[in-house]
């Protein structure tokens, strides 16, 4: 785990989440290298475990049980996560592309993305078929599949395409699955009926006999129809057809064949097989470009042709991760010589499984048991990771281990020393413009001099019959991600504009950044800026200039100027509501207990995921949804939580409130973490206003008390609407996008008591 006091002096970039890397990201949280921050860039926060997919599929295995949390690994590891879509890789400026957000440097690259279904050569697989790989989509296939299977009457056909052994490991696994499910529905599990279909003329033809034979007596045993030689030459809708003109009707394809390299890797330069799998040498380096490497199915190793196995990726993640510390450090790599026989595991869906390794073969319960114990023991090597470790001690730049030229060397003595204060904190100037120089802010007609033409200030101009609205937000980074978070802290800016139901004009950027290389330094303040403008610009807000210092944490800020008619539009305040109004929520909370429980490694990525998606989504559209509803007050939720923004609209409107603790929305596992006691350092400020609950200490035990008191990022807003409006403005709201928008309240007339909030259950 790298100390925030490291300067940062290499980037080891991992794409994709397979087998190797996440044994590569646990060992660098084990046993970190000073200077050198790992980034894990995929597209999926949660990657399965392919060994027990099949008992998944079958029904043994929950979902948390066969996935590892990416996002929860990197944070144990100091890793950045970055959740994206790699589409192809820079090789001469050494920049990962990614869709939809700017590329990222790196000084070594290592890809471990599995392998990809080649559907183009079969007509109509592509549209018919369901591929098993990558495996990270397959879930929400497998689920479609699932539900199809359950909502249909009458005979059901289900074809697998593939006879090795994850052909025969899942087909096995699914009939089990499903005649399962139809039993529970109380039909008949025998309208169900499974062909595969496989080009050789053996099943399992990496194995031995022996396995062979059993599997095929298994498969026999329970009816499917096997049909070797059966390559197939198309698929449409409810029909497959073979290479020899055999027709079969069919109603879902399974396909586990045709795998290959991703479309992106043609791209790049880098030498591939005739697959499309990146050709590497003995020291898993690409042998195009020693700075990158590969591993697992996406890699073909030149000197030992090895089968597309699990077994294999997992075993290169020791060898990958040891060559990434010596190529970053300057030392001889290290050969990686792969076993000549492995143990293979084979599933026969029910809780029995077939042990294969070279000529020996058995099968058994105790088999699976043994495999189950096996794949059990890897996953918590994943799950049960210690939090908070100690940092590494920051190095001397002679003692780094990291291979730096002079220049650099000089810049990492530099970024260790002690650090002026003043102007001396300010950002080097080329540093600042090759950063900024990248960027293209909107442009306003109103804005006179801004970042196009530099000043010592930006002059814009405030048309006849608007009034200036100012607001300022400024906060540290809370996630690894600076585009994310320059995305973030934006939206956070903006809210305030937004609640009042102005128009964003101008914006002022306030940022730190800690001291490091100069690259460094201009990379990250590049993402984050990146992130930033991409939300001011959708917002019509010029980024007209700003200031950049040194600190010892990531942090940035916004001044804002909005504009609003000052004589035709009524301003959106907090005062206001009236009795009778329905208060309104855009967004859900729980923004503040779920960041307190990332460090802690107590919460899992995909809510994050969902919470980051939340705070990413602008206010502007709810609020012009807010004030064509007729809103009579409006704020939005930030730092003082629920419970502290109703307080402060409740007193300037003279009226009490009603909130129903069971309507708030919440993201998810909000609840889980506020129920664990893991809370927001800002929560205890804001427990304080819990005397405005009149009746607080019938609903202390509630699963959603705590909530109402959790400081919020990027909120939502909470305003008051007309009874007679509520309903169409909720639905007018989730039609452009806040699906949880929802009623939390309502407003009543001042009343005799001083606490002027009211809870119901």
């Amino acid at each position: 785990m790298q100390s925030p006091q490291q300067a940062v002096l290499r980037d080891i970039v991992l794409i994709g989440g397979g087998h190797s890397h996440v044994g590569v990201i646990r060992m660098f949280g084990m046993r970190p290298v000073p200077g050198v921050r790992l980034t894990v860039v995929c597209r999926d926060t949660d990657t399965p475990y392919s060994g027990m997919l099949p008992g998944y599929i079958a029904g043994h295995y929950g979902f948390d049980e066969v996935h590892i949390d990416l996002r929860r690994l990197a944070q144990f590891a100091g890793a950045r996560f970055i959740r994206a879509r790699v589409t192809g890789l820079d090789r001469a400026a050494r920049r990962v592309l990614l869709a939809g957000r700017p590329p990222l440097a790196y000084d070594i690259a290592s890809i471990n993305i599995g392998s990809t279904p080649q559907l183009a050569g079969v007509p109509g697989a592509a549209e018919f078929a369901v591929p098993v790989k990558p495996i990270f989509e397959f879930n929400r296939r497998w689920l479609d599949l699932l539900a199809r299977v359950r909502g249909h009457t009458g005979m059901r056909r289900i074809a697998v395409v593939g006879g090795g052994a994850g052909g025969v490991e899942l087909l096995l696994a699914m009939q089990v699955r499903l005649q399962n499910e139809l039993r529970s529905l109380g039909r008949d599990p025998q309208a169900l009926e499974f062909h595969l279909f496989t080009r050789g003329g053996a099943i399992l033809p990496t194995h031995n006999a022996w396995v062979r034979h059993a599997f095929e007596r298994e498969l026999a045993a329970r009816g499917v129809h096997v049909h070797r030689d059966g390559e197939v030459g198309s698929v449409s809708g409810g029909t497959l057809t073979t290479a020899r003109g055999e027709v079969f009707a069919v109603d879902d394809v399974m396909w586990l064949t045709r795998a290959g390299g991703a479309a992106w890797l043609r791209e790049t330069g880098l030498e591939l097989d005739a697959e499309g799998f990146i050709r590497v040498g003995d020291t898993l380096q690409t042998v195009t470009d020693p700075q990158v490497f590969a591993a697992g199915d996406i890699a073909a190793m030149v000197n030992h042709p090895l089968e597309k196995a699990g077994v294999f990726a997992v075993r290169m993640g020791a060898p990958l991760a040891e060559n990434l510390r010596r190529a970053v450090s300057g030392r001889p790599l290290l050969d990686y010589r792969p076993q000549r026989r492995w143990l293979a595991l084979i599933s026969t869906g029910d809780r029995t499984a077939v042990a294969s390794r070279g000529r020996l073969g058995f099968r058994g319960a105790w088999v699976w048991r043994w495999k189950d114990w096996i794949d059990r023991r890897f996953m918590a090597g994943f799950r049960d990771l210690p939090a908070m470790r100690g940092a590494a001690p920051a190095p001397a730049a002679a003692g780094t281990g990291v291979e730096l030229d002079s220049e650099e060397r000089a810049q990492a003595l530099s970024a260790i020393a002690m650090r002026c204060g003043g102007c001396g904190a300010k950002v080097g100037a080329s540093v600042l413009s090759r950063a900024l120089g990248a960027l293209n802010p909107v442009e306003r007609d109103d804005v006179l001099i801004g970042l196009k033409s530099p000043d010592d200030a930006a002059v814009v101009r405030v048309p006849a019959g608007k009034a200036m609205v100012h607001t300022v937000d400024f906060f540290r980074a809370f996630i690894d991600d600076p585009y994310m978070f320059g995305k973030i802290a934006a939206n956070h800016a903006l809210g305030d504009i937004f609640a009042m139901g102005a128009e964003p004009q101008s914006a002022t950027a306030v940022v730190t950044v800690p001291p490091g290389l100069e690259a460094k330094v201009e990379e990250t303040l590049f993402q984050m800026m990146s992130g930033a403008v991409e939300v001011l610009n959708a917002a019509g807000c010029a980024l007209v200039g700003g200031h950049t210092g040194e600190g010892q944490e990531l942090a940035l800020g916004f001044a804002i100027n909005g504009l609003i008619d000052e004589h035709l539009a009524p301003i959106m305040r907090k005062g206001g509501m009236r009795p009778g109004d329905i208060l309104v929520l855009t967004k859900p909370i729980g923004t503040g207990t779920l960041f307190a429980a990332l460090p802690l490694l107590q919460v899992r990525g995909r809510w994050i995921d969902a919470a980051l998606e939340s705070m990413c989504a602008s206010n502007a559209g709810g609020a012009q949804i807010l004030a064509r509803h007729g809103a009579t007050a409006c704020t939005d939720l930030t730092g003082f939580g629920l419970l502290g923004h109703l307080v402060e609209m409740t007193r300037p409107s003279g009226v009490d409130i009603e909130i129903d603790l069971g309507a708030l929305p919440v993201l998810d596992g909000a609840e889980e973490t506020s129920a664990a006691g893991i809370l927001s350092s800002l929560q205890p400020a804001n427990v304080r206003l819990r005397r405005a609950l009149s009746n607080q200490a019938a609903f202390v035990d509630h699963p959603r008390y705590r909530l109402l008191f959790d400081p919020q990022t990027a909120g939502g807003l909470l305003a008051s609407v007309p009874a007679n409006a509520a309903e169409r403005c909720i639905d007018d709201l989730r039609t452009a996008g806040y699906r949880q928008a929802c009623m939390i309240g309502r407003v009543l007339a001042q009343g005799d008591a001083l606490a002027p909030v009211r809870l119901m259950p």
